[in-house]
């Protein structure tokens, strides 16, 4: 019980704050990983240890109630006896009263004693489940931060490359892009080239059938003129 208690104490005057820098120094949450193992570890031995010392408390309440009674009935009997002169049962009874109310008191210090061991451990609990609750949130506020410092390494690590890209000579950009445009000219032209022959070609095609038709045209009339 005293190597829990002590346990307990230990972790509950742990600095949070050491916690967070050496969590900070590793780039990691495992060092706070840990805490929170052995705190719900401790946490749950205390509960168990809590609730042993509570049923003890019950007890030794219980015990004293019991014998606290019985004395106080033993001297009424007492005071009955002694008013029927019955002196001798008076004092075997007054014997017992005697052994009733040391037992009496002996529970009731133990119950005392116990019951505030058993407060102590129930302040502690609430104690230690308190700090479990901010760790806990201390960790995701941390471990949100490792992933947002992660991003922006991230970031800069891509502006570098940017940065880099910027950085390429002016002349071999312009190189490149002549290459292109000068692609691009090429087939431009081949395009051109092919239009052209194909309009020369319709324009061919329709220019002699329009010598044929005025031929045709011509040798009907004169025919015509000769019959």
């Amino acid at each position: 019980m005293t190597s829990l208690i002590q346990k307990v104490q230990i972790l509950l005057s742990s600095n949070m704050h050491g916690l967070v820098d050496r969590a900070l120094e590793a780039n990691s949450v495992k060092v706070m990983d840990e805490y929170i193992r052995q705190v719900e570890r401790n946490l749950e031995a205390l509960e168990d240890s809590a609730a042993t010392v509570g049923g003890t408390v019950r007890t030794l309440k219980r015990k004293y109630e019991e014998f606290a009674s019985a004395a106080e009935k033993l001297d009424r009997d007492i005071d009955t006896l002694i008013l029927k002169g019955k002196d001798d049962l008076a004092a075997a009874a007054q014997a017992e009263l005697n052994t009733k109310q040391e037992l009496a008191q002996e529970y009731y210090e133990q119950w005392q004693s116990q019951e505030g061991q058993y407060k102590k451990m129930l302040d502690m609990r609430l104690k230690l489940e308190s700090r479990l609750t901010n760790i806990k949130q201390e960790r995701e506020k941390l471990r949100a931060l490792m992933e947002l410092m992660e991003a922006k390494k991230m970031a800069t690590k891509t502006i570098i490359s940017m940065d880099k890209i910027a950085m390429v000579d002016d002349a071999e950009i312009r190189s490149i892009g002549e290459q292109i445009r000068s692609r691009i000219d090429r087939e431009d032209a081949r395009l051109e080239i092919a239009t052209r022959n194909v309009s020369e070609e319709i324009e061919s095609a329709v220019g002699l059938s329009e010598v044929d038709l005025q031929l045709e045209e011509r040798k009907r009339r004169l025919l015509g003129k000769e019959e």
